[in-house]
């Protein structure tokens, strides 16, 4: 599964850069708030240093917790094979999925270099919202990315990144279709599982409670039904 994590590591990598525009409604300042928490972590020279990997990286999970909702971006990839998973297989696949995104997520952002996001503007509908925004390189060049959010329990989320109108879940989930239908639904598990064993350092599965706050949100079978 060579391209599973392409799509994501990218998002990661754009969103936590140094924030410049006007502030706008609630999501856009959510999300700033949690920019600069990253920010100020990769900025000190302190916490740059190689004994303080642990609570920097600890420190960047918990910011990618509030800008994410991982439970959700996890439905929406898994898509109409997500009604046919037990609870348990839920919990599961949040924490496989959510965990490599994770991961993708720290291994892009330490090598944050000072690339700029610009924010173009917001548009909420009732409990949806989309965050416009574009990434610009040192060289000037500019991309446009739409963050996807919704609110739960006072809090935007992004379930979805555009890149240039393409849409990360919509990548994932035609790669889980794709395996899922050539070879099943274990399969896929068995890749999510090998992906994570690649890792140093891999985390065990966990499931119930601790699934919701391996990823940033709630357990898995209490994830919401949202359009």
């Amino acid at each position: 599964m060579p391209t599973l994590s392409s799509g994501f590591t990218l998002a990661f990598a754009l969103i936590l850069f140094t924030v410049t525009g006007a502030s706008a409604g609630a999501p856009t300042d959510q999300l700033r708030g949690s920019v600069d928490t990253v920010l100020k972590t990769l900025s000190d020279p302190e916490m740059k240093k190689e004994v303080k990997t642990v609570e920097r990286r600890r420190i960047i999970r918990a910011a990618a917790g509030e800008i994410f909702d991982f439970p959700e971006i996890s439905r929406r990839s898994l898509a109409v094979h997500w009604q046919a998973r037990t609870p348990a297989e839920r919990q599961q696949f949040v924490v496989l999925f959510g965990d490599m995104l994770e991961y993708s997520y720290i291994s892009k952002i330490e090598s944050y270099s000072g690339e700029t996001i610009q924010y173009v503007g917001e548009t909420i509908d009732g409990t949806q919202a989309v965050v416009r925004t574009r990434i610009v390189s040192k060289q000037g060049t500019a991309t446009p990315v739409d963050y996807r959010m919704l609110v739960q329990d006072g809090r935007w989320r992004a379930y979805d990144v555009t890149i240039e109108g393409v849409s990360l879940v919509a990548n994932y989930r035609a790669q889980f279709n794709s395996i899922i239908q050539r070879s099943g639904y274990p399969d896929l598990v068995s890749k999510l599982k090998a992906k994570q064993d690649e890792r140093p350092g891999a985390r065990q599965i966990k499931t119930g409670e601790d699934a919701g706050a391996a990823t940033g949100g709630p357990p898995a079978a209490n994830i919401r039904q949202s359009p």
